[in-house]
């Protein structure tokens, strides 16, 4: 393949990957470390519980999580590349519906009645399990983004 053809098939547009990108396993072999640092960060900075942390990438096991977490990355699945996104996502948009980041971890970790959560907290809802469920708390935020 030429490197033109392999730009079209990475690249939807300069700094956007195209929407099959993730199929590449040369592609999610580069974006992996730096996408399970960018994890780490944000698990760190939401105080979250290993299990919990394991929780939001599928329930990878102890021994991967902790292989990530001493710099040994693999290649992350799409899937799982998927779910650093959408974390990632939540993230950026809380930080842009709260003035700080206190108020935004208290609606994060508080028992919210909207449907999407039933009156569980839209952490626990994304801890799930399920790619859905982090979705729908993605979905969910940027939707309030929307409306203000």
């Amino acid at each position: 393949m030429t490197a033109t053809a392999e730009a079209e098939l990475t690249t939807a547009a300069p700094g956007v990957l195209a929407p099959d990108a993730l199929r590449d396993p040369k592609m999610r072999g580069r974006l992996s470390p730096t996408a399970v640092r960018l994890f780490l960060r944000l698990a760190d900075l939401w105080n979250l519980a290993v299990d919990q942390r394991r929780a939001l990438l599928g329930d990878i096991s102890r021994p991967t999580y902790h292989n990530w977490q001493n710099g040994k990355v693999g290649t992350l699945s799409r899937d799982q590349l998927e779910r650093i996104s959408l974390l990632l996502g939540i993230h950026k948009g809380l930080k842009l519906l709260f003035a700080d980041e206190a108020s935004a971890m208290r609606w994060f970790m508080s028992p919210n009645r909207d449907l999407p959560f039933g009156g569980r907290s839209p952490l626990d809802r994304a801890l799930g399990g399920s790619i859905d469920d982090l979705y729908a708390v993605r979905r969910y935020i940027d939707a309030w983004r929307g409306m203000k």
